[in-house]
């Protein structure tokens, strides 16, 4: 008997749940951040809702701290949170035919997380657009509640938790994570590596530039390798 949406949006749930011990420092650390960029804890949480980007989220938060203009700020997030064109476009054929509010409700929750679960899983399961929603809401609304949470209590706290914690360490551990699960072959080994590299040589690049240059970088360097494999 095929599983239901119900049972497959808590499986997403579940999935996700390993990841909470990583994204709950994120979070601590983004809503400390908001306190001494110059936020109430209401700002900063509006600023959690609607943006739900930690890396942009993180970098936004220290433009405003330095009193940057609003149009480098935008800029900014803008160019980190590019990646999410390539997520879209990767999902728009698994999403095909869903209704407008759930789209919508989709493209909100889009994350890397989310991202990442979802077409890892969706390789290995023969689902309909429902079902594949059903995993993808699971994850993405998991992680909203928890980045939610995480965030108001940074705020509370402010700069009360000692530097010594370095909970900012938590960041690349969600995701490398993610990123380990994913690599399946030589040709995503190619581009996690490319794009590894890159980011780390390019990391002092303005406007910080260097994240969607690794990302280009990565993907040609696994089409390439890619199109060398045999079918």
């Amino acid at each position: 008997m095929s599983e239901g949406p119900r049972s497959i949006y808590w499986r997403g749930v579940r999935d996700f749940a390993p990841l909470i011990l990583g994204v709950v420092p994120f979070g601590l650390v983004a809503g400390i951040a908001s306190i001494d960029a110059g936020l109430d804890i209401f700002h900063a949480m509006g600023f959690s809702t609607i943006v739900l980007a930690g890396a942009s989220q993180l970098a936004s938060i220290a433009l405003i701290g330095q009193n940057a203009t609003l149009i480098v700020i935008v800029a900014t997030a803008l160019i980190i949170n590019a990646r999410f064109i390539m997520y879209s476009a990767s999902l728009a054929t698994h999403f095909a035919g869903l209704s407008l509010p759930r789209r919508v409700l989709a493209a909100y929750l889009l994350t890397d997380q989310a991202y990442a679960f979802s077409i890892i899983r969706y390789r290995d399961e023969s689902w309909d657009v429902r079902q594949k929603l059903a995993y993808y809401v699971g994850v993405g609304s998991a992680l909203w509640l928890v980045w939610q949470v995480s965030t108001a209590l940074g705020a509370l706290l402010g700069a009360g938790v000692p530097a010594e914690w370095s909970l900012d360490f938590a960041v690349p551990l969600v995701f490398l994570a993610l990123l380990v699960p994913a690599i399946r072959d030589r040709a995503d080994g190619a581009a996690a590596l490319v794009a590894g590299v890159i980011a780390v040589a390019a990391a002092g690049m303005p406007y910080n530039l260097a994240l969607p240059i690794a990302a280009v970088a990565g993907i040609g360097a696994g089409v390439a390798l890619g199109r060398e494999q045999p079918a």
